[in-house]
Protein backbone atom coordinates (compact mmCIF):
# COMPACT_ATOMS: atom_id res chain seq x y z
CA UNK A 1 0.00 0.00 0.00
CA UNK A 2 3.05 2.24 0.34
CA UNK A 3 4.55 2.00 -2.27
CA UNK A 4 1.48 2.61 -4.54
CA UNK A 5 0.63 5.20 -2.71
CA UNK A 6 4.16 6.78 -2.31
CA UNK A 7 3.94 6.92 -6.30
CA UNK A 8 0.24 8.77 -6.31
CA UNK A 9 1.51 11.36 -3.75
CA UNK A 10 5.21 11.88 -5.93
CA UNK A 11 2.53 12.47 -8.89
CA UNK A 12 0.49 14.75 -7.20
CA UNK A 13 3.58 17.02 -5.54
CA UNK A 14 4.94 17.78 -8.80
CA UNK A 15 4.77 21.12 -10.48
CA UNK A 16 2.22 23.67 -9.72
CA UNK A 17 0.05 21.19 -8.37
CA UNK A 18 2.26 20.33 -5.08
CA UNK A 19 1.04 23.53 -3.10
CA UNK A 20 -2.96 23.04 -4.02
CA UNK A 21 -4.51 23.04 -0.62
CA UNK A 22 -7.16 20.34 -1.99
CA UNK A 23 -4.27 17.71 -1.56
CA UNK A 24 -3.78 18.33 1.77
CA UNK A 25 -6.23 15.60 3.34
CA UNK A 26 -4.57 12.81 0.99
CA UNK A 27 -1.54 14.29 2.36
CA UNK A 28 -2.17 14.06 6.09
CA UNK A 29 -3.34 10.61 5.03
CA UNK A 30 -0.08 9.94 3.57
CA UNK A 31 1.49 10.45 6.87
CA UNK A 32 -0.55 8.70 8.99
CA UNK A 33 0.17 5.44 6.65
CA UNK A 34 4.04 6.45 6.89
CA UNK A 35 3.53 6.18 10.85
CA UNK A 36 1.67 2.54 10.93
CA UNK A 37 3.96 1.20 8.26
CA UNK A 38 7.50 2.16 8.87
CA UNK A 39 7.82 3.78 5.82
CA UNK A 40 9.58 7.58 5.47
CA UNK A 41 8.86 10.43 2.87
CA UNK A 42 10.57 13.52 3.15
CA UNK A 43 9.22 15.54 0.28
CA UNK A 44 5.74 14.96 1.13
CA UNK A 45 6.19 15.80 4.80
CA UNK A 46 7.53 19.10 4.08
CA UNK A 47 4.67 19.50 1.49
CA UNK A 48 1.87 18.99 4.08
CA UNK A 49 4.08 21.26 6.47
CA UNK A 50 4.38 24.24 3.37
CA UNK A 51 0.81 24.04 2.88
CA UNK A 52 0.18 24.45 6.45
CA UNK A 53 2.50 27.45 6.38
CA UNK A 54 0.13 28.77 3.46
CA UNK A 55 -3.10 28.03 4.97
CA UNK A 56 -2.68 28.41 8.63
CA UNK A 57 -6.57 27.45 9.12
CA UNK A 58 -5.92 23.72 8.41
CA UNK A 59 -3.14 23.22 10.77
CA UNK A 60 -3.07 19.73 12.92
CA UNK A 61 -0.72 19.46 15.92
CA UNK A 62 -0.98 16.01 15.71
CA UNK A 63 0.09 15.63 12.26
CA UNK A 64 2.45 17.92 12.32
CA UNK A 65 4.14 16.59 15.61
CA UNK A 66 3.84 13.02 13.71
CA UNK A 67 6.30 14.61 10.82
CA UNK A 68 8.45 16.15 13.29
CA UNK A 69 9.02 12.45 15.02
CA UNK A 70 9.09 11.13 11.82
CA UNK A 71 12.26 13.41 10.58
CA UNK A 72 13.33 12.69 14.18
CA UNK A 73 13.93 8.50 13.19
CA UNK A 74 16.27 9.90 10.22
CA UNK A 75 18.72 11.42 12.03
CA UNK A 76 21.82 11.89 11.75
CA UNK A 77 20.06 13.48 8.74
CA UNK A 78 18.94 17.29 8.66
CA UNK A 79 15.56 16.50 7.77
CA UNK A 80 13.91 17.62 11.18
CA UNK A 81 15.77 20.74 11.06
CA UNK A 82 14.66 21.55 7.55
CA UNK A 83 11.10 20.20 9.47
CA UNK A 84 11.18 23.27 12.04
CA UNK A 85 11.98 26.16 9.56
CA UNK A 86 8.74 25.40 8.10
CA UNK A 87 6.69 26.23 11.58
CA UNK A 88 5.73 29.92 12.53
CA UNK A 89 6.92 30.90 15.98
CA UNK A 90 3.24 30.62 17.51
CA UNK A 91 3.01 26.81 16.15
CA UNK A 92 6.49 26.03 18.16
CA UNK A 93 5.02 27.40 21.17
CA UNK A 94 1.96 25.19 20.90
CA UNK A 95 2.83 22.23 23.71
CA UNK A 96 3.10 18.99 21.54
CA UNK A 97 4.93 20.56 19.11
CA UNK A 98 7.02 22.26 21.86
CA UNK A 99 7.40 19.03 23.86
CA UNK A 100 8.17 16.91 20.15
CA UNK A 101 11.10 19.58 19.28
CA UNK A 102 12.47 19.57 23.02
CA UNK A 103 12.79 16.33 22.39
CA UNK A 104 14.60 16.70 19.11
CA UNK A 105 17.19 19.16 20.98
CA UNK A 106 17.72 16.49 23.61
CA UNK A 107 18.74 14.03 20.97
CA UNK A 108 20.78 16.96 19.30
CA UNK A 109 22.78 17.27 22.25
CA UNK A 110 23.25 13.21 22.86
CA UNK A 111 22.04 13.47 25.89
CA UNK A 112 20.34 9.82 25.36
CA UNK A 113 19.29 9.11 28.86
CA UNK A 114 17.29 12.25 29.72
CA UNK A 115 15.81 11.33 26.19
CA UNK A 116 14.28 8.37 26.93
CA UNK A 117 12.94 9.60 30.59
CA UNK A 118 10.95 12.29 28.58
CA UNK A 119 9.62 9.37 26.45
CA UNK A 120 8.67 7.70 29.24
CA UNK A 121 6.02 10.68 29.94
CA UNK A 122 2.32 9.91 28.61
CA UNK A 123 1.69 12.10 26.17
CA UNK A 124 4.96 11.09 24.68
CA UNK A 125 4.71 7.41 25.15
CA UNK A 126 1.31 7.85 23.12
CA UNK A 127 2.21 10.16 20.26
CA UNK A 128 5.51 7.78 20.03
CA UNK A 129 3.57 4.31 19.98
CA UNK A 130 1.85 5.45 17.12
CA UNK A 131 5.21 5.39 14.99
CA UNK A 132 6.12 1.68 14.33
CA UNK A 133 9.71 1.63 14.60
CA UNK A 134 10.17 4.86 16.18
CA UNK A 135 12.24 3.49 18.92
CA UNK A 136 14.11 1.18 16.69
CA UNK A 137 15.08 4.41 14.87
CA UNK A 138 16.12 6.11 17.87
CA UNK A 139 18.22 3.54 19.03
CA UNK A 140 19.88 3.10 15.79
CA UNK A 141 20.86 6.78 15.81
CA UNK A 142 22.41 6.27 18.96
CA UNK A 143 24.11 3.56 17.90
CA UNK A 144 25.78 5.55 15.35
CA UNK A 145 26.74 8.74 17.73
CA UNK A 146 28.11 5.60 20.55
CA UNK A 147 29.93 4.06 17.03
CA UNK A 148 31.73 7.31 16.45
CA UNK A 149 32.17 8.67 19.84
CA UNK A 150 33.63 5.25 21.95
CA UNK A 151 36.17 3.01 21.41
CA UNK A 152 35.15 1.01 24.32
CA UNK A 153 31.97 1.18 26.03
CA UNK A 154 30.66 -0.46 29.23
CA UNK A 155 27.60 -2.60 28.56
CA UNK A 156 25.33 -1.46 31.07
CA UNK A 157 25.75 2.25 30.31
CA UNK A 158 25.18 1.46 26.23
CA UNK A 159 21.96 -0.63 27.87
CA UNK A 160 21.03 2.86 29.58
CA UNK A 161 21.87 4.93 26.38
CA UNK A 162 20.02 2.66 24.06
CA UNK A 163 16.78 3.13 26.72
CA UNK A 164 17.17 0.41 29.11
CA UNK A 165 16.87 -2.07 27.11
CA UNK A 166 17.56 -5.75 28.38
CA UNK A 167 21.46 -6.47 28.50
CA UNK A 168 20.79 -9.48 26.76
CA UNK A 169 19.60 -7.31 23.40
CA UNK A 170 23.01 -5.35 24.09
CA UNK A 171 25.83 -7.26 21.55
Amino acid sequence: MVEAMRQSIADMIKGIERYNPIHLPTLEQYVDVQARENAYDLEANLTVLKLYQLNPQSFKNDVAAQILLKALTNLPHTDFVLCKCLLSEKIMQEDLINQVIYLGDILERCEFQHFWERMSQIPMTELCDRIVGFKDSIRKFVCHVVGITFQTIDKGLLAQLLGDIDGKNVS
